[in-house]
């Protein structure tokens, strides 16, 4: 079954339980800052677990001890669905075992 586009009332709502997280763009993006570059690649590469699992990538772009988060389904025209919202989830989960702020 294909994703479905979300509307923006349920965007808003799922992003009352993402802290830092917003839309640009018809994307649900964040940045992390991490205490070293070590610790921003462990994220990055949990992050790549997640997508794999998925089938569903995001944009991570890093830069030392940043990392940013992009996403959206290419499949309904870059926008926002359920599959990005439970990356996401799954990213909040464990990004402060990675001290993210």
């Amino acid at each position: 079954m294909a994703p479905r586009k979300l509307t923006g009332d349920q965007i808003a709502e799922a992003l009352e339980s993402l802290p830092g997280w917003a839309v640009e763009d018809d994307r649900l993006v964040r940045n992390y800052g991490l205490p070293s570059h070590l610790a921003a690649v462990a994220l990055l590469v949990q992050i790549a677990t997640f997508q794999e699992d998925l089938d569903h990538h995001a944009d991570l772009a890093l830069v030392y001890n940043r990392l940013g988060v992009s996403v959206s389904t290419h499949s309904v025209g870059g926008k926002v669905t359920e599959l990005d919202v439970e990356l996401a989830r799954r990213i909040e989960a464990v990004a402060p075992a990675h001290s993210a702020t």
